[in-house]
Parts: structure tokens; C-alpha cells; sequence
């Protein structure tokens, strides 16, 4: 975790307005999963890094606070980290925040958690797959790919993709990497041939390994079962008050094009999300 003190909710009937607290204790407390590049990580010495530190950052300017940021190691489930990070707090310890970036932006999913409020949806992920410059063709389906060496980060979507999708053909070809931004690096360095990880993982390790000639899919994985998904933001049922100011400070550096230019610092093409696209 980095950085203390936490801006905790006003009780009574003025608990519905947190931002007002928020501003008055001038610090705004972001949550952030650690160890999630490009997203958020240690870069050395507690310094927190990524495009959703630099995102926490601009979101505290605008609010005229403090920005606090604490990285987090994520739990089991998303509920979880829910729960640990901004309606209660974690049992070892870790002060509630009042904004937690990366969040699964999903109806289904925010019917289900009536602590928490999810707010500014601000970019589409995906998955898709890198290649190495002696791959004559990255857009063949993955099957052709038997024999080579893929990787993937352990225990996620694409993981359960190559080692069970095709009749597990790829079964004994997979190798584990600790996250998918490590998995796409391993296709810079040799490792592998061929990853499946998130596009922004994807792209931000060809960002840090320019020169090495490796190729990014141009074409949708057939029979992965995800088409995509939305990323947002969550605040506490009671700091509505809060999540407007947030949205709103998103849709300002959407239109001005400061998003677009954010990501772009790491090597991530910004993607509107679908919810976005769908109310404008």
C-alpha cells in the first residue's frame, strides 16, 4: 500500500455526499490492483506506476485534492475486492478508499453489489494474441501453433483458452507467466512464439520491447468466449455525490482527448467503452 489516511463517509442524512467531505479533507484515497501492468504496479521504492495511477492523478487535480494512492493485491473474487477496498476495508488492516479504478464495468455484475456504485466506464479491453517476428501468419487460428511454445498468464481466460479450447492440442505447448504484460514480453525475449493476453498488456510490452518485430493480431480469436468488456470505476453507495464529479471529470479528458493521450504514453491505443458509445 501506499500512502495513509483514508476520507471516510459523513454519517447521518449528509452521508450521501461524500465529495464535499472528500474535498474537505483534501485528499482523494484511489485504490488500485498492484502488480497490474500497464495498469498499476511498483515501479521501485513504493512509487506507484501505470495508466490508472496517472488517470488517479488527473481525477484528484481536477477535484482540487490531494491524490492518495494504495495499491492493493487482488483477492479471489471481484466481490472481494470490493468489499476490502472501498465498503469496509481489508481485515489486515487496509483503509477503505473512496475510488477504485479497474473495475468490471457490467450491469449483471453491479446488480449484485448493493455497497458499491459503478461509475465513468473508460476504456474497451479485449483480448487478442502476439506473435514473433518468425511467425509468417499471427491471424492463423491458434492450433497451428502446435509444437510451438504459447504463453499466458496463469489462471486466466486466455490459460483456460489454449489449454483446454481445440481439443487441448496446445495442452503441453502452454507456459505460465505471472501476468499477461509478462506473458506478451516473453514473445519480445524468445520464450514463446505466440501469447493471448489483454490488448492493452499486449501493447504496452511491444511499447517497452520496440525492435523486436513482433506482431500484433489483427483478427478476433475464434472460440475464445469473451468479446470484450468495459472498465470503470466503483465508489460507495453512499458517495454518488462523488461518482457524478468523477464521471464527469472522464467524459471532459474523453472529449479534449487527454484520455486518448494518456494511454498513449504507454503504448496503449485508448478504446472508447461500449457503454459510452451506446449513451452518446
Amino acid at each position: 500500500m501506499v500512502g495513509a489516511g483514508c476520507a471516510m463517509a459523513l454519517s447521518g442524512p449528509l452521508g450521501a455526499a461524500p465529495l464535499a467531505k472528500v474535498r474537505e479533507l483534501g485528499i482523494l484515497r484511489v485504490g488500485l490492483y498492484a502488480d497490474n501492468r500497464p495498469w498499476s504496479w511498483d515501479r521501485g521504492g513504493g512509487q506507484p506506476a501505470g495508466i490508472d495511477v496517472d488517470l488517479a492523478l488527473a481525477i484528484a487535480e481536477q477535484l482540487g485534492v490531494k491524490p492518495e494512492i494504495a495499491l492493493f493485491t487482488a483477492d479471489e473474487e471481484l466481490s472481494d475486492d470490493l468489499r476490502n477496498v472501498i465498503w469496509r476495508g481489508g481485515l489486515l488492516g487496509f483503509r477503505r478508499c473512496d475510488l477504485m479504478l479497474h473495475v468490471p464495468f457490467d450491469m449483471q455484475l453491479a446488480a449484485k453489489e448493493d455497497q458499491v456504485v459503478f461509475v465513468a466506464p473508460y476504456y474497451r479491453e479485449e483480448f487478442s494474441a502476439l506473435c514473433s517476428a518468425q511467425t509468417r501468419d499471427c491471424d492463423q487460428p491458434p492450433q497451428r501453433f502446435v509444437g510451438s511454445k504459447v504463453g499466458a498468464e496463469l489462471d486466466s481466460i486466455p490459460d483456460f483458452y489454449l489449454v483446454g479450447g481445440f481439443g487441448g492440442i496446445l495442452r503441453g505447448d502452454v507456459q505460465h507467466y505471472p501476468t499477461g504484460h509478462a506473458a506478451a514480453l516473453a514473445v519480445h525475449e524468445g520464450e514463446v512464439e505466440m501469447a493471448v493476453a489483454t490488448r492493452a498488456q499486449i501493447e504496452a510490452a511491444m511499447a517497452d520491447s520496440a525492435g523486436s518485430g513482433a506482431k500484433l493480431r489483427k483478427t478476433p480469436l475464434p472460440m475464445l468466449p469473451s468479446d470484450g468488456w468495459d472498465i470503470g470505476m466503483a465508489v460507495r453507495e453512499d458517495s454518488r455525490t462523488l461518482g457524478f464529479a468523477v464521471e464527469d471529470i472522464v467524459a471532459r479528458m474523453t472529449a479534449d482527448g487527454r484520455m486518448k493521450a494518456l494511454f498513449a504514453k504507454a503504448g496503449v491505443t485508448w478504446q472508447a467503452a461500449a457503454a459510452t458509445k451506446a449513451i452518446g
